[in-house]
């Protein structure tokens, strides 16, 4: 497949070198320069392109960018495109980051707001795993305790091409429902960075409480953030999954 992705921190840059790796044809475009975003490209092993361009001949556009980024894109990135062209979001609203929305500060599923913002319809996925567990956690189909990935979206064929997608960078994927169900996969739920296969990420997608997740978000990053030194991976993890006593591997 043709594979644009507009953003190439951890997120962005992961889900290009996996895709790369799986046979696809990946282009990337960043913040930076013309220099800096071609030797993020080549450190990638993919190519790189000006932002209107990114978005053209592809029947992907991944964007992994910051919540609070979206609506700074130009308002015509994707007025042209291909109906058949499906839009991803990662993002993952974090108030002391992207500042207040009001919108999602009152409700507004994050990835509902981020389709409103963009006049296109959106696939969330690659969100509810950490930088790390996306980079290193993948395995090969059918092995055992393979990290499942939720995706959510109101095109079941979409959700399946990206599926593929997903099952090529080494997860399973469980489907969380239409976009409006997606926020059983932000911060602050049971499915949220817990590293789950997909019998129990079923489980944590079923457990959110909507109303709760907030607060859960906020105090996990005050509680991570006043440890002497950043916890490493398996603390943040077992962290995640201590927050929730439903949890599939609460402890």
């Amino acid at each position: 497949m043709n594979i644009g992705i507009i953003g190439t921190g951890a997120i962005g840059g992961t889900i290009a070198k996996k895709m790369a790796a799986a046979g696809h044809r990946v282009k990337v475009n960043n913040s930076g320069d013309a220099d800096k975003l071609n030797a993020r490209a080549e450190e990638l092993g993919v190519a790189s392109a000006a932002l209107n361009d990114v978005v053209k001949d592809v029947d992907v556009i991944i964007l992994s960018v910051p919540t609070v980024a979206i609506p700074t894109l130009p308002k015509d990135l994707l007025k042209n495109i291909p109906e058949h062209v499906i839009v991803v979001d990662t993002s993952n609203y974090y108030p002391f980051r992207d500042s207040d929305i009001e919108e999602i500060k009152n409700g507004k599923v994050e990835s509902v707001w981020v389709s409103e913002q963009l006049g296109k319809p959106v696939i969330k996925a690659f969100n509810n795993l950490l930088a790390e567990t996306l980079a290193n956690g993948g395995k090969r189909p059918g092995a055992k305790d393979r990290i499942a990935m939720a995706i959510a979206g109101d095109d079941t064929a979409d959700k399946k091409i990206i599926s593929g997608l997903i099952n090529d960078a080494g997860y399973d994927t469980v489907d969380s429902g239409v976009l409006s169900e997606s926020w059983r996969h932000q911060p602050g739920t049971p499915a949220y960075c817990t590293e789950l296969n997909a019998e129990e990420l079923k489980q944590a997608l079923s457990d959110g409480e909507k109303e709760k997740a907030p607060s859960l978000r906020d105090k996990a990053i005050a509680d991570l953030s006043s440890l002497p030194s950043y916890p490493n991976h398996p603390d943040v993890v077992k962290y995640n999954r201590e927050l929730f006593q439903k949890n599939p591997k609460s402890v």
